[in-house]
């Protein structure tokens, strides 16, 4: 006949070491499974504000509350002066930055739309005025990297601001500035010409991902003569895109439009902050809008 032999019954004092040991254990699973997704949400550092919508980025004020501040013509070096707008919060960190430049004979009031509309998605902004309203492209093309310069160390921003991601856009011969501000500065991540006006249609050195918009009625800066040949002449290795606004005027970025709005604001967050979350908006080219023409772009960005 087999014996079975009875063990001890644990001391108390093990009982507690033991228990107290697996719940450690499952805590620091059950809190490494709470974590996994905000670690994925941290890949990239540069991503501001919720996940995007058709709605979010048609919106005439994104997530982030915004202010504004002068910058007189006396305190410009190389430009006119001008407006900037930034976030008011700075919970999620600095933030990219552009500068845009009106076109000829205008003012810093044509272009003063994107202000809070830009800055309220996340960005730093800075409408200038040039130094004279007649100013050709190339001027302003390096008013608006003065511009930039001075915005990376204006007392109201400099803390606020990643020297590293910035941008232009411009207006007519201010779109004409912006391909020449990429042209000459090629560490510059994104630039939008708007129904840009220049006389050299060969932009085959710019290295900056470039959205090129054009106006299907445009009689100042035709497509045929501006918008096109500048798209087309940018390398195709380049991340680029053509918009073009059906039955738009030259003067069509001089008010709230939405789709400059909504496709500027893509632009910018894909290759200044890198958030492949507004690839969808880009990628593959958007169809069936009614507001666009034509619309060309070297999909897949990533």
């Amino acid at each position: 006949m087999r014996s079975t032999l009875s063990r001890p019954a644990p001391s108390r004092s093990r009982l507690r070491r033991v228990l107290t040991s697996a719940a450690l254990t499952l805590g620091l699973v059950a809190g490494s499974l709470a974590a996994a997704p905000a670690a994925a949400g941290q890949e990239n550092p540069y991503e501001r504000g919720p996940a995007p919508t058709e709605r979010s980025i048609e919106a005439l004020r994104g997530p982030f509350s915004t202010t504004s501040t002068s910058v007189s013509r006396l305190a410009a070096s190389g430009f006119g002066g001008g407006t900037i707008y930034y976030p008011t919060s700075t919970a999620e960190g600095t933030f990219g930055a552009v500068a845009i430049s009106p076109g000829y004979t205008a003012r810093e009031s044509s272009i003063s739309w994107l202000g809070h509309r830009l800055a309220s998605q996340g960005f730093i902004v800075f409408t200038i005025d040039t130094l004279t309203t007649l100013d050709q492209p190339a001027s302003r093309g390096r008013q608006l990297l003065a511009a930039l310069d001075h915005l990376v160390d204006h007392r109201a921003v400099r803390d606020r601001i990643d020297p590293t991601r910035l941008g232009v856009i411009g207006h007519s011969m201010g779109g004409g500035g912006t391909l020449e501000a990429a042209s000459n500065r090629p560490s510059l991540k994104a630039a939008v010409p708007l129904t840009g006006w220049h006389l050299s249609k060969n932009w085959s050195d710019v290295r900056v991902p470039t959205l090129v918009v054009g106006a299907e009625r445009d009689s100042v800066a035709s497509v045929t003569l501006h918008s096109k040949p500048f798209y087309n002449s940018l390398p195709s290795t380049l991340n680029k895109a053509y918009l073009e606004l059906a039955g738009a005027s030259h003067f069509a970025p001089n008010i709230s439009n939405t789709t400059i709005a909504k496709y500027t604001i893509s632009w910018l967050k894909r290759f200044i902050d890198d958030d492949t979350r507004y690839e969808q908006f880009l990628c593959p080219a958007p169809s069936g809008d009614r507001n666009i023409s034509e619309y060309r772009d070297t999909c897949p960005h990533s």
